[in-house]
């Protein structure tokens, strides 16, 4: 019974690596590693569901996130598809086993593939997707909306200038992202506002993901004392473009060049709200920084050798922080993540999970695209490469052997071969020419609502 077990195990871990072109002989191999795979099985509770199980829950659940409509009637089609593809009995279309088993999906496996996968690309990414010797790694934040349930608001309450019934509950995202790979090493979740929901405070947790010689890319709005001697603290880099509360003073200091300066900032006598006090007094009293401005922008960064790292080279690195801000617009908008479906924060955060492990995931196919094709993953076009895998994954249960490897690296091909285009036509105006459907905005709860328009028992009589 035991080795049945195991066996069916290994046929759904293979079947699902498979699925998302990890095939032996190619780079990235072991992304989603068979380790981490185990571990979902292992920590299963309760359920007797011998069709959705563990692992195949966690696959349906993979591309439901990366399936255009995003529904759970999609995933339970995509699990009979498949299990008639293999000569199985067909599973109900009912999508309730498969919500409840997806229920049970523990969470803490979830989050480990995620963090796990994108250390991975990360760490092994070729020496020249990273900068002057640095891997680089961008930080930003964003948000998503969720249904409007007690549960979600109770952990995520909408914004305080909304009624309440008419808003939605938001959840802060903070994430870190490789630039050279693309993936997300990291991310945290909070309250959209209140006490230790900011930027710089789920940064904070994010510290320990970053290593020795990585390369921070931030906005002006991570460029705080604590937050650089912090970075400072672990060896980390950093490189971000002022505040605008700190005003430059370019006499000052030891001189590198035309507006360039090392210059000492003093400790604020105010700790950060996310720091305690025990870790505010271990920062130094002082922090040796140096400041540069190029066209009238200022930046700040703990780099402060100007011949290996000039001024304009600087500048001109920093522009790649954007690349982040198209990031979060692709798990946002291609992979539907802007609304979350999920009516508990339990799920919610199950939800987030799966989004940004199916997101590295495709980034893995692109960064074993770019070094199978000697490209640059950050050429190729992320939405090609995530219709080609949507369309190939049933394909490619189908096929082994060097039939598997000729179809692989054919369909890698195609994601070398469909890099990101640039803009041929003049801008265009930000704004909509299809108008919407003339219905009217909800200015009250949705059950007052409904109760308005039912109509009473006796106005047939």
């Amino acid at each position: 019974m035991k080795n049945s077990i195991r066996c069916a195990r290994s046929w759904q871990i293979q079947r699902l690596k498979r699925s998302f072109l990890q095939v032996r002989g190619l780079p990235f191999f072991d992304v989603l590693s068979t380790r981490v795979l185990s571990q979902f099985a292992e920590r299963a509770c309760g359920g007797r569901d011998r069709i959705f199980t563990p692992l195949v829950v966690l696959k349906a659940f993979l591309f439901q996130v990366l399936s255009q409509d995003g529904s759970c009637k999609h995933a339970v089609a995509r699990v009979l598809s498949e299990r008639l593809q293999s000569g199985q009995s067909a599973n109900s279309i009912n999508t309730g086993p498969y919500c409840k088993a997806r229920q049970r999906l523990p969470r803490a496996p979830l989050e480990n593939a995620v963090r796990e996968s994108g250390q991975t690309l990360h760490q092994r990414a070729p020496s020249a997707w990273g900068w002057r010797g640095h891997r680089v790694v961008l930080a930003d934040g964003t948000t998503a909306l969720m249904p409007d349930t007690l549960d979600n608001q109770r952990e995520f309450p909408q914004q305080g200038n909304q009624q309440p019934g008419l808003g939605f509950p938001i959840v802060r995202i903070v994430a870190l992202i490789s630039l050279g790979a693309g993936a997300v090493l990291d991310y945290a979740l909070g309250p959209y506002q209140g006490k230790g929901s900011g930027e710089s405070s789920l940064f904070s947790t994010l510290l320990h993901t970053l290593q020795p010689g990585d390369l921070l890319l931030a906005d002006r709005y991570y460029c705080t004392y604590a937050i650089m001697a912090l970075l400072v603290h672990h060896g980390v880099q950093g490189l971000f473009q002022k505040h605008a509360q700190r005003k430059p003073h370019w006499h000052r200091g030891e001189r590198l060049g035309a507006k360039d300066h090392l210059i000492k900032w003093a400790k604020p006598p105010r700790k950060p709200v996310w720091m305690s006090a025990q870790d505010y007094l271990k920062l130094p009293p002082t922090l040796t920084i140096r400041e540069l401005a190029v066209n009238g922008i200022v930046y700040v960064t703990t780099l402060s050798n100007p011949k290996r790292y000039p001024r304009r080279a600087l500048a001109e690195h920093y522009r790649s922080r954007w690349t982040i801000e198209l990031d979060l617009r692709s798990i946002k908008t291609d992979m539907a993540m802007e609304r979350l479906r999920c009516k508990s924060p339990e799920r919610v955060r199950k939800e987030i999970a799966a989004h940004l492990l199916a997101y590295n995931l495709v980034r893995a196919n692109l960064n074993r695209a770019a070094q199978c094709f000697e490209k640059i993953p950050r050429q190729l076009s992320f939405k090609s490469a995530l219709q080609l895998l949507n369309n190939a994954a049933s394909q490619l249960l189908l096929l082994s052997g060097k039939a598997l490897q000729a179809f692989a690296t054919a369909l890698l091909q195609a994601m070398a071969l469909s890099p990101i285009g640039r803009q041929k036509r003049l801008p265009q105006p930000r704004a909509v020419k299809r108008r919407p459907k003339p219905y009217p905005l909800l200015t009250r709860p949705r059950h007052a609502a409904c109760q308005a328009i039912r109509r009473p028992t006796n106005s047939l009589r």
